[in-house]
């Protein structure tokens, strides 16, 4: 139970872990079972990249719409028919809430009689055994995976199985879906499966499709990591014009499309997370005309993603016009608007722009200077402590990484004089070592003497002649009888501190009496 935990927290990324936990936490307030189910547990176990997250809660999710758009959630759409929410949680992570349920076809093409159920029946109703996987996020059974159908083993073996044999008789856009996965996995159609699917062909079941579900195959293809190879194995297999019937590859911008998914490889490495799905479109359905286009978009679900696709050439221009203008008239000035752009706008434009200085701009932005601030922190920096672990070192950073990028620090005496004010205090010298043998002692005995020095003073001039009276207190007139007292304290005291000191000099007169009486016997 434990080990698909740490398999779910070890490969969804930081936001996605994020996204969990809210729609988790949320769900369990309003008293609802949760699960995670479908592509995302499919993507889990097999290690392929977690592209959106699919919860499953046993209850009404449009229920939950406040408190996810309180909590940061945008929702994108709902669907009212079978329960479903979309929505975008924090961190740009795509997500689905749907309601458990049982579906029941009494006809090819028409769309099911959807009912409550339970999380079995739910998965029971799916299309693969690879997609009817759920994991539970409930307290009590957290970590729990339920796989009525093995879809863990076909992920091991790398196969697609249908789950029963009237699948493509009751959806068929099923037929659409086995090819799209087989695709993106690269994984073979397991042998009965594509029998009914030679069956359903034969017996034309995908003109009986909805528009519901094209809306949705036309979306899922704008999340494909390669969506050429999707849209090619489509159109090999006739499906292609099931979704539009003027839609072919010719149609397809192949140059352009190529180009953005190689800058978007580029910017994921330099930690940009972009949203390229409007922009696969928008090179998808390049030459198709504007009445296609328009029925395409009324059938996507998603409403924030046909906004993102119809707004991506009217914000483009406007990026472009300000990189034009004075706004980036310096390489400073370029970098701090394109760093606040969204990087979905930057991909497009990559792509797209026509000016050669714009396109430059945004070359030198993803190279060059990219270059200038991997050399900070400059040695100079070092040199003057200006260290990351100062509070102002962003600051310094940045801004010196902006006059680099301008030209205006070149040499070294340059880099010097900009940093000396900005450089912390020198610190404090350390303390001198303790000393220790013979410098120790040599340094006792200089210091000895000139202690001895005041008490062998003050003894002598007790010997010839009376110390010095001491002036009483202004205030103790009256007690000039006690006055004598402190006097022989004063004189007692100081031979008893020095009698130890006094020895040495005792000693030096000893040593030499023998040598004079040496001399007088000679």
């Amino acid at each position: 139970m434990a080990d698909y935990i740490y398999t779910m927290e070890i490969r969804l990324t930081p936001d996605q872990q994020r996204g969990v936990t809210l729609v988790q936490d949320i769900a369990r307030d309003a008293g609802m079972n949760i699960y995670l189910t479908g592509g995302a547990v499919r993507d889990i176990i097999s290690g392929f990249p977690i592209r959106d997250l699919d919860f499953t809660v046993q209850g009404n999710p449009l229920k939950l719409q406040k408190q996810l758009e309180h909590a940061g959630a945008t929702i994108a759409s709902a669907d009212d028919d079978l329960k479903t929410l979309y929505l975008v949680l924090p961190g740009n992570v795509r997500a689905e809430i749907s309601t458990a349920r049982t579906e029941r076809y009494e006809k090819t093409g028409k769309p099911p009689i959807v009912a409550p159920g339970t999380i079995i029946e739910d998965l029971r109703r799916r299309d693969f055994t690879i997609n009817a996987m759920a994991l539970s996020l409930n307290p009590g059974s957290r970590g729990l995976l339920m796989d009525p159908f093995n879809g863990a083993a076909d992920i091991e073996a790398k196969l697609i199985r249908v789950l029963h044999n009237y699948a493509f008789v009751e959806d068929p856009s099923r037929l659409i879906r086995a090819a799209r996965f087989a695709a993106r996995f690269h994984w073979p159609i397991e042998e009965r499966t594509l029998a009914r699917i030679e069956s359903a062909k034969e017996n034309n079941y995908i003109e009986y499709i909805t528009d519901r579900a094209i809306g949705q195959e036309i979306e899922q293809l704008a999340y494909e990591d390669d969506p050429l190879h999707i849209v090619r194995v489509l159109e090999k297999e006739e499906l292609l014009n099931v979704l539009n019937p003027h839609w072919s590859t010719a149609k397809v911008d192949t140059a352009g499309l190529s180009q953005l998914i190689k800058t978007r490889q580029q910017m994921n490495q330099l930690g940009y997370a972009t949203d390229p799905s409007p922009a696969v479109l928008y090179f998808l359905t390049a030459r198709l005309g504007d009445k296609d286009i328009a029925d395409m978009r009324k059938l996507i679900p998603r409403k924030d993603l046909v906004a993102g696709w119809k707004d991506l050439e009217d914000n483009a221009k406007d990026l472009a016009k300000r990189l034009a203008g004075k706004e980036a008239a310096t390489p400073s000035r370029t970098w701090k608007l394109l760093s606040e752009a969204r990087p979905e706008m930057v991909l497009f434009l990559e792509v797209t722009a026509k000016q050669q200085a714009v396109a430059q701009k945004i070359k030198n932005f993803f190279g060059k200077w990219r270059q200038v601030q991997q050399k900070i922190p400059l040695l100079e920096m070092t040199e003057l402590r200006i260290t990351p672990q100062m509070p102002e070192y962003p600051k310094i950073a940045h801004d010196v990484f902006m006059l680099l990028l301008d030209g205006k620090l070149h040499s070294r005496t340059e880099i010097l004089k900009f940093l000396k004010p900005l450089a912390p205090p020198p610190p404090p010298p350390p303390p001198p070592p303790p000393k220790r043998g013979r410098a120790a002692k040599a340094a006792a005995s200089a210091v000895q003497p000139a202690a001895v020095a005041a008490p062998v003073a003050a003894k002598k001039k007790g010997k010839g002649a009376a110390p010095a009276p001491v002036p009483p207190a202004p205030a103790a007139k009256a007690d000039s009888v006690k006055a004598p007292v402190p006097s022989k304290v004063e004189k007692h005291s100081p031979p008893k501190k020095a009698s130890k000191p006094q020895k040495p000099a005792k000693k030096k007169t000893a040593s030499k009496a023998p040598k004079a009486k040496g001399k007088k016997k000679r």
